[in-house]
């Protein structure tokens, strides 16, 4: 397992952010998808932002559970966005299927 982990705040107005942290590796697979399992099916906030402001890279599994918590936001009526990527990190995920909309604030690439 890697070194990552994944943290969860609440927000005043209810919104869920996850934050993971590091890099996500197949280690952290599990970790990762029962994490945001949980939070769509069981806590079923608003909203569900998943911060990646702390995130150095992911592997192709966290890559596809990511583009698939969005898919599982729209089946349990949860807003799912993806916060604060690099420019590489978006790429990957428009191309594993994550709509432009649901990913805000993009940093710019130094």
């Amino acid at each position: 397992m890697s070194s990552a982990t994944v943290t969860l705040e609440t927000l005043p107005d209810g919104t869920l952010v996850v934050h993971p942290h590091g890099v996500l590796d197949a280690g952290d697979a599990v970790t990762l998808q029962r994490t945001l399992v949980d939070a769509v099916r069981r806590r079923r906030p608003l909203r569900l932002v998943i911060d990646l402001d702390d995130l150095r890279d992911l592997d192709p599994i966290n890559l596809g559970t990511l583009a698939a918590a969005c898919h599982l936001g729209d089946d349990h009526h949860v807003a799912v966005f993806l916060d604060h990527s690099t420019p590489a990190i978006a790429a990957r995920l428009s191309a594993a299927g994550v709509p432009a909309h649901r990913l805000r604030h993009v940093e710019p690439a130094v």
